[in-house]
């Protein structure tokens, strides 16, 4: 697999690496065909992203994303996080093979799914985007599992 520098840095020293006891919100995300699953969490001050960790079992693509998308959603506002997709994800790693970027998608949707699961617990308005977005990876793992 060519990866770039940028990614092998963040699987070789994952950023935000660990689990996170009592989050405010959690994200869980997975592609059983290609067994990435994905979990992160999220502490959340007055709608700020304070501290963010994830759990990632998967390749080095999976791992890579999953750390990245911590750095780029770090001190970020719940809304601004929201924007983080899986163009940005690829592009702060410099690239990724092809067949690696569905694992950009993970870490994006595990980041929506964290902040999906705030809203929900905090009887917030949740914005139709996602509870689109929910929805659907909702409806896909149920799929899934059949």
């Amino acid at each position: 697999m060519d990866y770039s520098k940028k990614v092998l840095e963040h699987f070789q020293k994952p950023h935000n690496y660990g689990h996170m006891k009592n989050p405010d919100g959690m994200g869980k995300v997975g592609n059983p065909r290609c067994g990435d699953i994905m979990h992160l969490y999220l502490r959340i001050n007055k709608d700020v992203i304070k501290d963010i960790k994830f759990e990632t079992m998967g390749c080095a693509a999976a791992i890579a994303t999953s750390s990245v998308v911590t750095d780029l959603a770090k001190g970020k506002n719940i809304l601004e996080a929201l924007k983080i997709d899986s163009q940005k994800v690829v592009d702060a790693l410099g690239g990724l093979p092809i067949i690696k970027v569905h694992c950009s998608l993970l870490a994006a949707d595990a980041l929506a799914e964290a902040v999906y699961d705030y809203l929900k617990k905090n009887k917030r308005d949740i914005p139709e985007e996602l509870e689109k977005k929910h929805e659907s990876l909702k409806k896909e793992h149920e799929e899934e599992a059949e």
